[in-house]
C-alpha cells in the first residue's frame, strides 16, 4: 500500500462516490463533501441504463444541418432556452466543431476504455456494499420503426462495431416475441447484450456512500468554495465557512464544476446539458429491458415500482426552470411506444449534464497543483462510467498507473 492520505472528494455522485470506495480499499482516509448530500443530483435523476455502448456522442457530423429544424419542431428533444444563447455560443461553437467524423471516432474510442465494461465495473464496485441489490444484468435494446429506420443510423452502428460492441436484430415476431408491450409503430430493434440496470439509481449510490460511511469516510454536507493551496500542493478545502485540512482533492461535482476549475487555473469549455426524466409509477405492464426508442432518443427503462423515461437535450444554463414542452414529449412518446400503457402517479425531474466541448471527461491531474485531481464531464454517461472513473482515480491518487492511455481524458488539454 501507498502511504496512507487524506482525500477530500468534492461531489458524492456517482463519481464521487466511486472514488472514495477504492480510495478506502487501498488504505486512505476519504473525506465526501457534497452541497445536498450523496445522489441527490444527476446520479438520481439519470436514465439508470448502463449504457457500454453509448459511445457516440450527440455531435454526429450533420448536426449543425439538422439541428435549426429539430429546434423548431415541438417533437424533437432538442430545445433551447433562447434568453441563453449569447452566454452558450462560444462554447457551442467549440462543441459544433466536433461534429465531424474524425472527433466522433476519437471520442468513441476514448469512451469506450471507460464504459465498455460498465457492468462488470459496477458489480466490482458494488460487491459487498449493500448496494448490488440494485444493479441487474441486462439487455439494452434500440428500438426503430423498420429496418430501413436502423439502417438510417449506420454510422453510429458502424462506429460501435469499429470499437468491438455486437448486437443482433430483431424485426417482427422475433421482437413481438422478446417484448410484446411495444405494439406501436416500432417493429423492429438492435439488442446488445451484457449490459445492466440500476433500478434506483439514487438510493444505489446513496447506499454506496453509507457503506463508505460505515468504513470510515467522513459526509458533509456543504457547499465547496474553494481549494486551499501552500507552495503549489493542496493543503485543503474550503465548505460551509470552514477549511477541512487534507492532502489531496478531488472535484467531482458534474455540471457544477466549473467555478472550481476555475480557481484551480484551468478554464475548462464546460456546459449543462439540460436532461428530463418521467416516472410512471405502479404501471400495468413492465418492459423486460432498457429501450432507447430511436425516434424520439428517449430511454424507457424498468425500475423498482416504475417506468423511468429518460431524454432530451435542452441548453438553458443551470439556473433557468425546466420547460413544460420537453415533459409533456416524453409522455406523448412513451404512449405512442406503448399503446395501452397506463399508471397511476406521474413524477417529473429535470437535471445537469455536465457536457464539455469534445464531449470527453476530465479525469486526472490539475497541471501545477500538486493533489488537486478531476474527474467530471461525462455527459450522457456519468453512471455508466462512474467506478471505473473512481477506480483510475485512486489508482492515480496513489501512484499507481491505470490500464489505460490516460491522455484523452488530460485536464492539460485545455490548459
Amino acid at each position: 500500500m501507498s502511504t496512507q492520505r487524506t482525500v477530500a472528494i468534492v461531489g458524492a455522485g456517482i463519481v464521487g462516490v466511486s472514488t472514495a470506495l477504492w480510495l478506502q480499499r487501498d488504505g486512505h482516509r476519504v473525506i465526501l463533501i457534497d452541497r445536498k448530500g450523496p445522489g441527490e443530483g444527476t446520479s438520481h435523476g439519470n436514465g439508470g441504463v448502463l449504457a457500454s455502448c453509448a459511445v457516440v456522442p450527440v455531435t454526429v457530423p450533420g448536426l449543425m444541418r439538422k439541428a435549426p429544424g429539430m429546434l423548431l419542431d415541438p417533437n424533437q428533444p432538442l430545445f433551447l432556452k433562447w434568453s441563453y444563447l449569447p452566454r452558450l455560443a462560444p462554447w457551442l461553437i467549440r462543441y459544433l466543431g466536433h461534429a465531424n467524423a474524425g472527433a466522433v471516432r476519437h471520442r468513441a474510442a476514448a469512451l469506450t476504455a471507460i464504459i465498455g465494461d460498465s457492468l462488470a465495473d459496477h458489480q466490482a464496485l458494488a460487491a459487498g456494499t449493500g448496494a448490488e441489490k440494485w444493479l441487474h444484468p441486462a439487455d439494452y435494446l434500440f428500438l426503430y420503426r423498420d429496418r430501413a429506420h436502423y439502417e438510417s443510423d449506420a454510422f453510429g452502428w458502424g462506429i460501435r462495431a469499429e470499437n468491438g460492441f455486437k448486437w443482433d436484430l430483431l424485426d417482427g415476431e422475433a421482437f413481438a416475441a422478446y417484448d410484446p408491450l411495444y405494439r406501436g409503430e416500432n417493429r423492429f430493434a438492435a439488442r446488445l447484450a451484457n449490459h445492466g440496470r440500476i433500478s434506483d439509481p439514487g438510493q444505489y449510490v446513496k447506499d454506496l456512500a453509507a457503506h463508505a460511511a460505515r468504513q470510515g469516510a467522513r459526509l458533509v454536507t456543504a457547499e465547496v468554495s474553494d481549494v486551499t493551496r501552500e507552495g503549489g500542493r493542496v493543503t485543503g478545502v474550503r465548505a460551509g465557512g470552514e477549511t477541512i485540512a487534507c492532502d489531496a482533492a478531488v472535484l467531482a461535482t458534474g455540471a457544477w464544476s466549473k467555478p472550481l476549475a476555475d480557481k484551480l487555473g484551468l478554464s475548462v469549455p464546460l456546459e449543462s446539458e439540460r436532461g428530463y426524466h418521467l416516472e410512471l409509477w405502479e404501471p400495468n405492464v413492465m418492459p423486460r429491458s432498457p429501450v432507447m426508442v430511436a425516434s424520439g432518443k428517449f430511454v424507457v427503462t424498468p425500475m423498482e415500482g416504475r417506468i423511468r423515461l429518460a431524454g432530451i437535450v435542452e441548453f438553458g444554463g443551470l439556473d433557468a426552470p425546466p420547460s413544460r414542452a420537453a415533459f409533456a414529449l416524453l409522455e406523448r412518446n412513451i404512449r405512442a411506444a406503448i399503446p395501452g400503457l397506463a399508471w397511476k402517479r406521474t413524477v417529473e425531474w429535470m437535471g445537469h449534464r455536465p457536457s464539455l466541448a469534445d464531449s470527453i471527461p476530465l479525469i486526472g491531474p490539475v497541471p501545477g497543483m500538486a493533489g488537486a485531481w478531476l474527474g467530471f464531464g461525462h455527459d450522457h454517461v456519468g453512471l455508466t462510467g462512474g467506478p471505473k472513473t473512481g477506480r483510475i482515480l485512486a489508482q492515480l491518487i496513489a501512484g499507481r498507473k491505470p490500464n489505460i492511455d490516460l491522455a484523452p481524458y488530460a485536464p492539460s488539454r485545455f490548459q
